[in-house]
């Protein structure tokens, strides 16, 4: 567990994006340009795994429909979007997913799959792996540890070897191939609550362990902070570590991380189309509002700019900012 006795950082900080605090001693923040469509296909998935922030898992049944994917590429046109980034759940298992991909990357769109690896291997899904390549579809794997029984652990028995087939089989199609524009990047987030080693260092223990045990090659690792929200909360409250996890995270806050929030240049989209500042705002159900302060839709924002508006923050956002900061695409700071 961190030192959690040093002095907590005063939190007042000159920021150009801040002003003051909110109540939850979070700075305010404001928005960027909008970068990224972050949308979550639906809760569905072949995993249970004990960290999952969406509580994912075989017997949701909310998955996005046809025509919130298509206000999907229409937000994309107008408001050309440089990224598209597909979650869960296993956004694979929504039926629109192959569509959209590839109506994405006909609009000259880079497509992000957020992929548990396991999915590659499953019955109705031995094509994926090939779909992926063939649309250039960027893979982002979540891979918690280089260990089997930390994989399994968090993940569900079995998992591990199911990842490492996975990560075989993108491999020989050219992820993460040195020249290849194939990219893999694997996720690591700790098992409890603690705060993630040193993104660099630890990615070079993950190339050597992965590539001696298991020839498997990768681009980079993203290390990631684990949410004090729905499934890991209840996790922690159990062990009765809440309450320091969330200490830990407040006290461990980074000035600097502020202007690379994710938040500032993304927006999340839940399977009804609804709009948030990020994911875990999503999973907290603090969405955007419209004018007529109700929840803002996709359909909604493509005549909207956001640029300048202030982000919802709570105290979980301490999660993003904590030591070497954490994002969608890992630290924010080496």
């Amino acid at each position: 567990m961190q030192n959690l006795s040093r002095v907590a950082p005063d939190l007042r900080v000159a920021n150009s994006h801040t002003h003051s605090v909110s109540p939850s001693g979070f700075p305010f923040v404001s928005r960027g340009n909008l970068e990224t469509l972050q949308a979550n296909l639906g809760y569905r998935c072949n995993q249970t795994c004990s960290h999952c922030h969406v509580d994912a898992g075989p017997k949701r049944t909310e998955m996005m429909d046809k025509t919130t994917v298509n206000w999907l590429l229409r937000c994309i046109e107008t408001h050309n979007i440089q990224a598209l980034d597909l979650t869960g759940g296993a956004p694979e298992m929504n039926d629109n997913f192959r569509d959209l991909v590839v109506a994405a990357r006909k609009l000259g769109v880079r497509v992000i799959d957020r992929c548990n690896l396991s999915i590659l291997l499953q019955p109705d899904q031995k094509d994926l792996a090939e779909f992926l390549a063939r649309e250039q579809v960027d893979v982002v794997a979540s891979l918690p540890c280089y260990q089997k029984e930390n994989v399994d652990q968090q993940r569900g028995k079995g998992v591990f070897d199911l990842s490492i087939a996975g990560l075989r089989k993108l491999n020989a199609l050219g992820y993460g191939q040195p020249g290849s524009k194939l990219s893999l990047n694997l996720v690591y987030n700790p098992a409890g609550a603690t705060l993630p080693p040193s993104q660099e260092s630890l990615e070079v223990v993950y190339k050597k362990q992965l590539g001696n045990d298991y020839d498997i090659e990768f681009n980079q690792l993203f290390v990631m902070v684990n949410m004090p929200i729905r499934r890991f909360e209840s996790r922690m409250a159990a062990k009765g570590q809440l309450i320091e996890y969330k200490n830990l995270l407040k006290n461990s806050f980074s000035p600097e991380n502020l202007d690379g929030l994710m938040c500032r240049s993304l927006v999340s989209v839940d399977w009804r189309g609804y709009v948030y500042d990020c994911d875990f705002n999503q999973m907290l159900n603090m969405p955007l509002k419209n004018a007529d302060n109700e929840r803002l839709h996709i359909s909604e924002l493509i005549t909207m700019d956001l640029c300048g508006n202030a982000i919802h923050v709570d105290g979980h956002c301490f999660g993003c900012t904590a030591g070497q900061g954490s994002s969608c695409q890992g630290a924010l700071v080496a």
